[in-house]
């Protein structure tokens, strides 16, 4: 069985002074839940991307009568999409490795040197491990 361990979790009362809970899980905050939607948005959007990329990667048949400049062109138009699904897959495996990770206590912070993660940088990079200063 594994154990939870505690979390303090900082709140401030309506008299304006902070107060400290004792908790086995993280509170969600409504950045918190931002982030995770994003995370979950741009799964979805990246696995329609892979499915498009797929199809566009089809092999071109020879019976297609298209001229050799044109089949030229489809090759290495093919050859990009190929890189882009690359690309898109490398992605999807990120975010999918981002959104088990964001309810843990480490979560937005930066990978390298400790420092939290701007929630700018999150909403616009997910599946960023690094701050601004160290993904340079």
């Amino acid at each position: 069985m594994a154990v939870t361990p505690p979390f303090f979790c900082r709140l401030k009362s309506k008299s304006g002074n902070y107060i400290f809970i004792k908790t086995t899980a993280l509170l969600k905050t409504p950045e918190h839940q931002q982030i995770e939607e994003k995370i979950k948005s741009e799964i979805g959007k990246t696995e329609q991307a892979i499915i498009e990329y797929k199809e566009m990667t089809q092999p071109i048949s020879p019976e297609n009568a298209i001229g050799r400049i044109s089949r030229m062109d489809a090759i290495v138009s093919k050859s990009v999409v190929e890189a882009a699904l690359r690309q898109a897959e490398e992605k999807l495996k990120q975010l999918k490795e981002v959104i088990l990770k964001v309810d843990d206590k480490d979560f937005c912070k930066c990978a390298k040197c400790g420092k939290t993660i701007p929630l700018g940088r999150i909403l616009l990079v997910p599946q960023s491990v690094y701050c601004v200063n160290c993904a340079k």
